[in-house]
């Protein structure tokens, strides 16, 4: 009965050992392990220049109005159409963990509410799309006109102050996404007529 006790064992062994690691179990345990190593590199390259954004910005020279071309009531709402220059030197924001910047001019002006409260509006005026692989990361033309008229939802854009702001998405090749914009102290304001033209 021993004898029978070690034999039965042994199988269960030998059965264990060479028929759990089927060609599956082995394409699994290689696929996970590969899929593990990907993702610690994938962190570990994400890390590495996780202040890069921070501190490394475009140097922007110039973002002000060229031109105001209309301002009228359309539908409802007032509507600005303009121009701008802008002289902006992308190369110091990308490293090579970014794949693009998403770059936009965005107009901001304040609004009093019928509660006293003030609040900050901003529109989208345009946009570009900056690739890692373009040679010519400097952005400067003169009377760019906008891709989206300043719209306001109520009837409010006459006599505001507007300020034009750059700001940009970092878009890298892994990690998180990291959105910044030009300090309010270097913007350029300027103020739309209290009549519509």
């Amino acid at each position: 009965a021993i004898h029978n006790n070690g034999s039965f064992f042994a199988l269960l062994y030998f059965h264990t050992t060479f028929t759990m690691h089927t060609v599956w179990v082995r394409l699994n345990a290689v696929v996970f392990f590969g899929l593990t190593v990907l993702l610690v590199l994938s962190c570990m390259a994400a890390i590495s220049k996780l202040g890069h954004s921070l501190y490394s910005r475009p140097v922007i020279h110039k973002l002000e109005l060229n031109k105001l071309r209309s301002l009228k009531s359309h539908g409802g709402v007032d509507r600005a159409l303009l121009s701008f220059d802008l002289n902006v030197d992308l190369e110091p924001a990308f490293h090579w963990n970014i794949k693009q910047l998403f770059v936009y001019v965005v107009a901001r002006y304040d609004v009093t509410e019928a509660n006293g409260k003030t609040r900050t509006n901003h529109v989208v005026l345009w946009d570009k799309i900056v690739e890692a692989t373009d040679d010519n990361k400097v952005i400067q033309e003169d009377a760019i006109f906008v891709k989206y008229a300043l719209v306001d939802q109520g009837k409010e854009l006459r006599g505001k102050d507007i300020t034009l702001q750059l700001q940009w998405d970092h878009m890298p090749i892994t990690g998180l996404l990291f959105m910044d914009h030009q300090n309010l102290a270097e913007t350029s304001q300027f103020t739309l007529p209290s009549e519509y033209q």
